[in-house]
Parts: C-alpha cells; structure tokens; sequence
C-alpha cells in the first residue's frame, strides 16, 4: 500500500483542511515514535519476543539489499509502537451495479483506489458519507504502508508480530514499491510489489535450508491463489450481471431503468455472492478444514470488497510470466517492469494482458 510524505504533498488526500490535517498528524505521530532497533534490542525492557523479530527484521533488510537488489537506505531500521491494530485504515468504494472503483486524484501518486485515514471513526465516517451516496463501500485496516522514499519508514507494531514469512513478504512488498511505481495505477503498483514480496520470501527460505516452512509457503500460496480465482471469477459473473448500461455512477441503474430492473439486478447480484460463499465451503473442504480465510467471508462482500482483491492479485499472473521470462534475474524483471511503468495507461493494460496470455519464459517480449 502506498502513502506519499512530505506535510503538504505527502498524503492520499483530498484537498480539504481537514484531510490534510489528520494525514500530517498521523504521519507525525510515527515519525516521533520511532526507535532506533538497536536501541530497542538493546534495551533490558524490550519483550524477549520483540526482540527476536527485531533481529530477524535486521537480517531481512540485509537479505533484500543483498539478494533481492531492494534498497533499505535507512527504511525499517526503526521502530515505532503506535499502540493500536492497524497504522490507517482505507476506504474503497464502487458504485452499486458496477466493479468500476471510485478513484481519488493525490498529489505526486496520482489517482488511486482506496483513500487512507489514520482514524479509523474518520475512515467509517467518510464510508458511511459514499454508502449514502449509493456506493458499495469497504473500510478495512492496513498494517503497513509505503511513503515511496519520502521518509524513513520504520517497522511498526501493526505487523512486527506476524509469523516470520509474513513478515518477510510485507518488508519485501514495501521496498518493492519503491523500486518500481506507475503514476496513477493502482494495480499495476500493488500486483508488481504482491509479486516481489512472494517471490522474495522463496527466495529466502531457500536460503535458509528450512524444506518444512518452503513447503508450508508454497502450500500457503497455493490456497492464496484457489482463493483469489474464486474471487475474481465471482467478480468477472458480477460484472456480467450488471451488464455496460450500469458502469456511470453509484446511482445508474435508477436512471437507466425500472424500480423491477433494479431489484432484478440485486437479487442476480447477491445469487453471485451467495454462490462465492458456497464455493469458498467447498474449497475450503478440499484444504482439509483450513481456515485462514473464513474472517474474509465474515463480513458483507459487495464490489468495493471485491475489487480489494483484484487490486493486489489481478495483475500478479502477468508479472510472474514476466520473471519467469526474465529467467529469474530480478535485475532484468525490474527492468522490464519499470519500462511497463513508463508506458501510457492504455498501452500498459494491452501489454499486462499479453504477458497473462503468455506461454512460460517468452513473457519479456510484451514488455518492449
């Protein structure tokens, strides 16, 4: 995820006082709760298992510049405990008959899909302001975000306490975005860091020997990727049943037809999302009665949640065909990547299309 610094320019924000106001406090409020690790290491108060973490963080930054050629440049050497779950919350929003997600213009990024707060009673309050315009709206926590190098971003308590390879994958996928980033492209920007935290966190196993935690993860992502095609089939019915006339704002379907064409559209809707639960109890079956993802169906899914997948997930096929492409030089797939990030929009999508519809190890030529 990303979050731009700089007081006045750094924020996913708005335009409004308000906005800018609590971005800069809440970017502030990190900045001054940051620890050196060492000091935090060294320091006889600092729990055993906080400590062992903070290690482990060390060797992961090493790990990154040495084998994933990620610069740290000072990033994830401090640490800052904000004392509570997440360090913002995001709000994503899409219209009710439509997976087409409201963006937002922030300075230097450009536009994005989701609008970050660092209260989550402000993230619920905007929330509920779109739901009453006619969006479907989404607010969850994030654990982690990336300023792109306009600060020194520290490791927080929000995610320092995850299991060892999930921490490894987040530390990975922020640098990644720091490395390659398309002005404006939500997507692309997210799929290309997913990637890079995955293929990172392999890489690492790897070298430390464990076969059991190698073997954990790649089952770990395989029903990561069982998920996400349910998901995103779900997604790819839904819009179907919501068919071109009703993609122009959160209100379409009331000028476009009747109140019955209206409820004919929910009801095919919710038959969609009820059939997506169903699918995930059978998958779920077939894991053996693994439940990592039951928390994900807990809550309502409607477009706003669902497009939160598409955007990490969608775009990652492209990118492993292009390392795989790349033949597993990071040096030649960041390369490859950051020429697809200097393309226009509309040329970037063409070719993110042509590296999915590609055989193994021809993927770099649809990047040129």
């Amino acid at each position: 995820m990303l979050l731009i610094g700089a007081l006045a320019v750094f924020v996913s924000g708005c335009g409004t006082l308000g906005y800018y106001q609590q971005a800069v406090s809440g970017q502030y409020e990190i900045l001054a709760r940051r620890e050196p690790i060492s000091e935090v290491i060294a320091s006889p108060n600092t729990p055993p298992a906080l400590r062992e973490k903070l290690r482990l963080v060390l060797d992961l930054r090493q790990f990154a510049e040495r084998e994933l050629h990620l610069k740290t440049e000072g990033h994830y050497a401090r640490y800052a405990d904000l004392g509570r779950r997440y360090v913002v919350w995001n709000v994503y929003a899409a219209p009710e008959f439509s997976v087409e997600p409201k963006k937002w213009w922030y300075p230097v990024v450009g536009s994005l899909k989701y609008r970050g707060f660092f209260s989550e009673n402000d993230a619920r309050t905007y929330g509920k302001s779109l739901a009453n315009e006619g969006y479907d709206v989404y607010v969850g926590g994030v654990d982690a975000y990336s300023t792109l190098g306009w600060f020194k971003d520290p490791v927080l308590n929000t995610f320092i306490n995850h299991e060892p390879h999930d921490l490894a994958e987040i530390l990975f996928h922020e640098l990644a975005h720091q490395r390659v980033f398309a002005k404006g492209d939500t997507d692309f920007n997210e799929a290309f860091a997913t990637a890079v935290g995955e293929e990172g966190v392999r890489r690492w196993l790897q070298s430390n020997g464990d076969a059991k935690a190698r073997a954990d993860y790649e089952a770990e992502l395989r029903r990561k990727d069982q998920f996400v095609e349910i998901v995103m089939n779900a997604r790819e019915e839904i819009k179907r049943v919501y068919g071109a006339e009703s993609s122009h704002g959160p209100r379409a379907m009331q000028t476009v037809g009747s109140e019955t064409l209206v409820n004919t559209k929910r009801a095919a809707k919710a038959e969609v999302i009820a059939k997506l639960r169903a699918d995930y109890e059978q998958l779920k079956a077939s894991w053996g009665g693994y439940t990592g993802y039951d928390n994900w169906f807990k809550r309502p899914i409607n477009n706003a949640r669902l497009n939160t997948i598409a955007t990490y997930y969608l775009l990652v096929p492209a990118f492993k065909q292009l390392l795989a492409g790349s033949s597993g030089d990071l040096q030649e797939f960041y390369a490859h990547s950051e020429a697809l990030a200097t393309l226009t929009k509309e040329k970037r999508d063409e070719r993110m299309a042509a590296l999915t519809a590609m055989p193994d190890g021809v993927a770099t030529t649809a990047a040129r």
